[in-house]
C-alpha cells in the first residue's frame, strides 16, 4: 500500500507569477487541491516538508493527510509535481482529494526484479517497455509501486501487462496486451578479420595526359 503520511498547508489567496515568486522566497511552494465534491483551492505548503517526504517515498503515488489551516484534514493523493528543469526545485503540487469508499484511477510505476533466464545464460537485453500501469483502486489498496519477477523470461520472450500478479483489490485498466518487458537478442558487431585488406572503392580511370613537346615534333615531321 501506499504510504500514507501527514502534510500541513495554508490557504493561499494570491495567484500569478509575482506571488509565486515571493511565495517561494519566503520557502513556500504553491498547490492545489481538486477533485471530490469541493471546489478547487489553491494552497502553499512548506518547502523543506513536501522535499522531506518526496525524497523518502519510492514514487509520487503518495497518499496525504492534508491538514488545511481553518479547514477539516483532507485525503488526498499526490497527483503531479511540477520540477525546475534544471535546478529540479520543486515548482507546484497538485492534490486529488479522494474518498475512502471511492476508487481511484491513478498510474503506478513498474520496477523490475530478478535475472531474466535470456540474459543471465544467453546475453539477451531486458528491455522495459513500459513505465508505468495505469490501475484503479480503493485509496487504501493503492500499492506505491508494481514490481514484476521476470527471472522465468527467456531469450525472445515477452511478459504483457495480461501476465502481471496484481495484488489484492487492484486492477489493471491499461491495454492487456501491451509489452511490459522483453529480452531481445544483443546485437553484436562483426569484428574485421585479422590481415584482411580493407574493400577498395571503384577503380578511376584517368584520360593519359599527351607528353610535353609530342605534337611539336609531329609537326617538325
Amino acid at each position: 500500500m501506499a504510504k500514507q503520511v501527514k502534510l500541513s498547508a495554508r490557504p493561499r489567496a494570491d495567484v500569478g507569477r509575482n506571488s509565486v515568486k515571493h511565495l517561494r522566497s519566503r520557502g513556500v511552494v504553491p498547490a492545489v487541491i481538486y477533485g471530490h465534491k469541493d471546489q478547487p483551492a489553491n494552497l502553499e505548503i512548506n518547502t523543506r516538508e513536501i522535499a522531506a517526504l518526496l525524497k523518502h517515498a519510492i514514487g509520487e503515488n503518495i497518499l496525504v493527510e492534508l491538514d488545511i489551516a481553518g479547514s477539516a484534514t483532507k485525503l488526498s493523493l499526490i497527483q503531479e509535481v511540477q520540477h525546475h528543469p534544471v535546478r529540479g526545485d520543486i515548482l507546484h503540487v497538485d492534490f486529488l482529494e479522494v474518498a475512502m469508499d471511492e476508487m481511484l484511477h491513478t498510474e503506478v510505476p513498474i520496477e523490475a526484479f530478478g535475472d531474466a533466464d535470456g540474459v543471465k545464460n544467453f546475453g539477451g537485453l531486458l528491455e522495459h517497455s513500459l513505465r508505468s500501469l495505469a490501475i484503479e483502486c480503493l485509496p487504501k489498496d493503492l500499492p506505491e509501486i508494481i514490481r514484476v519477477d521476470v527471472s522465468s523470461l527467456g531469450l525472445n520472450q515477452a511478459l504483457h501487462v495480461r501476465d502481471i500478479v496484481l495484488p489484492s483489490g487492484v486492477s489493471a485498466t491499461t491495454d492487456a496486451d501491451l509489452t511490459v518487458f522483453i529480452v531481445a537478442e544483443s546485437k553484436v558487431e562483426v569484428a574485421p578479420v585479422a590481415g584482411a585488406e580493407p574493400s577498395k572503392g571503384p577503380e578511376v580511370i584517368k584520360e593519359k595526359k599527351p607528353v610535353e613537346g609530342a605534337d611539336a615534333s609531329k609537326a617538325k615531321k
